[in-house]
């Protein structure tokens, strides 16, 4: 029996249709590979960004009522329109007392 030797003169016989499998299999592996590793990445950059985007919403929650934040410019005003509407109204409650009081006084002058 021959002793099998690898040397420079080894020669290896493998039909051109396997070494084509072969090779057609290992790319698609490396494809695969890449394109997994590469969704991986895009997914944890979707996370990332949903964290700050959470982050800045609860930031904006809590603060934008407390007026942290500042108030928009028709926020303002509403809130000028309501002042005067508020010292409009104590006026009409004033002149609203006066003519219940002046009311009961002729009711009872009346009498």
């Amino acid at each position: 029996m021959e002793e099998s030797k690898i040397n420079d003169d080894t020669s290896l016989g493998i039909n051109i249709k396997w070494l084509v499998q072969i090779i057609v299999v290992a790319g698609m592996l490396v494809w695969g590979y890449f394109g997994i590793t590469s969704r991986i990445s895009q997914l944890e950059i979707d996370v990332l960004r949903m964290k700050d985007s959470v982050t800045l919403n609860s930031e904006f929650r809590v603060k934008w009522p407390l007026g942290q934040l500042g108030a928009l410019p028709d926020d303002a005003e509403q809130n000028m329109r309501l002042g005067f509407i508020e010292k409009d109204m104590a006026k009409l409650e004033v002149h609203v007392d006066n003519l219940r009081i002046k009311t009961v006084q002729q009711e009872l002058q009346d009498k």
